[in-house]
């Protein structure tokens, strides 16, 4: 997979586009109605604190660092006031009795307050469901879970996704796609029961991808993959989907700004976070210290990138309003200016508030969003190393501590280079009748 999130420029001028719907449930679908996914616990109410130290954990698609590295750039621009630390834990091939033999070194050294988990499609062993197969899941799960409880660590449980066909290297030649994500289902549903029995948050995963797989294939064609190419790993698409799950999970308020135009007065207010440098005429220049979170442009029938992700789930709507509310707009339309694009909306649509994070994808916030993005993944790349090769080298088996010490040293600049890249950004709306 790419390390790069993909942006394109494209069109600048171009009138509002709808917005995402959100996922469609079972209804009366003749392909999903083979599924029983249980009824999922609700969510806990702001499940982030202040200064929380976040461990993402999981296997091969973790290790990917694309729907983890999505949640940190989101956390760092979006809700910079919660001052969230993180780390990815990713591991290739990884199932839950892997994760849990080395959780103590790896991960509980570091004391993180609130954990992510996403096992289950190596613990499905890409075959039909058989007891044996949920048994020892719903034991490692929940050793991992308690494991975590016990270090004083908030515990947000994520199922598996799916598969999109059936990999190269499945396990059993006779299952099919619908065997292997009906097991997954099953584990999805082990989860639930684990998150009620010990109270914990439950992400998920497993659902908002089978049906945003199904959805877009009927809407963009069998070349669209959700779970991705091979069946299992996804490109930018699919792991924003993830990435909204783990989102949603912790109750995350996406109320990122409102702006206010009084057309009439030449007035403006904006909420927290925001400033208003100067106001007049219709235009109003604000300095922001929160970025909304910068999908970018791209094909929205490809499964290749940000953007084509948002449509799929309620990203925008749940997660990334940044709102221009203007008001005395008695024109019939009106053309908005943000940066590079201008779009024309109605005077309505402007009373009413349109969220400029949606419309608006080459926006003012895009170049400095796309530095904090590439420095969390330069990070995360970073973290890779750390646990997989520096900490099962030689010297590690020596001194651990000394080993622990270095890499924390190296690591710090990574970190250190995220904060120096998020910085405030001044930037202008223009609204001009027609």
């Amino acid at each position: 997979m790419g390390s790069k999130i993909v942006f394109s420029f494209t069109g600048l001028f171009v009138c509002s586009a709808a917005l995402a719907q959100p996922i469609d449930t079972k209804g009366n679908d003749s392909y999903l109605a083979k599924f029983n996914p249980s009824p999922a616990p609700a969510a806990k109410k702001q499940l982030l604190r202040k200064d929380d130290r976040l461990a993402i954990c999981g296997d091969s698609i973790t290790e990917q660092k694309m729907y983890s590295r999505i949640m940190e750039t989101y956390l760092t621009v979006c809700q910079p006031e919660l001052n969230v630390s993180v780390r990815q834990y990713g591991w290739s091939g990884e199932q839950t009795p892997g994760f849990l033999a080395r959780m103590t070194n790896d991960c509980l050294r570091f004391h993180p307050t609130v954990a992510t988990t996403c096992y289950g499609m190596n613990d499905h062993h890409y075959r039909a469901f058989e007891d044996s197969i949920g048994q020892a899941y719903a034991s490692n799960t929940t050793a991992i879970v308690e494991a975590f409880e016990n270090h004083g660590t908030r515990v947000v449980l994520g199922s598996a996704g799916c598969v999109g066909k059936r990999p190269s290297w499945v396990g059993d030649p006779n299952a099919t796609k619908d065997d292997l994500n009906l097991n997954l289902c099953r584990l999805r549903n082990i989860d639930v029961d684990i998150a009620k029995k010990e109270k914990v948050t439950f992400a998920d995963v497993f659902w908002p991808m089978l049906t945003a797989e199904h959805f877009a294939i009927q809407s963009y064609g069998t070349n669209y993959a959700v779970p991705g190419k091979d069946g299992v790993h996804p490109g930018w698409a699919g792991h924003v989907v993830m990435a909204y799950a783990f989102l949603h999970a912790f109750d995350m308020d996406g109320n990122l700004g409102t702006f206010k135009v009084d057309l009439k007065s030449g007035k403006a207010e904006v909420s927290k976070g925001h400033e208003v440098v100067s106001s007049k005429d219709g235009e109003v220049t604000i300095t922001s210290h929160r970025y909304p979170f910068c999908t970018g442009e791209g094909d929205v029938t490809k499964d290749d990138n940000v953007l084509s992700g948002t449509k799929l789930i309620p990203f925008n709507q749940e997660l990334n309003r940044m709102m221009l509310v203007v008001k005395h707009a008695k024109a019939k339309s009106y053309l908005v200016t943000w940066g590079a694009e201008t779009r024309c909306f109605s005077g309505d649509q402007l009373e009413k508030g349109i969220n400029l994070a949606a419309e608006f994808a080459r926006n003012p916030f895009l170049e400095n969003f796309k530095k904090v993005d590439e420095a969390v993944a330069a990070k995360q790349g970073y973290e890779t190393k750390q646990i997989k090769q520096t900490f099962r080298s030689t010297e590690a088996r020596k001194d651990m501590e000394a080993v622990v010490t270095q890499t924390e040293k190296e690591r710090d600049p990574l970190v250190a280079a995220i904060k120096e890249a998020f910085v405030p950004v001044t930037h202008t709306i223009k609204i001009v009748a027609q």
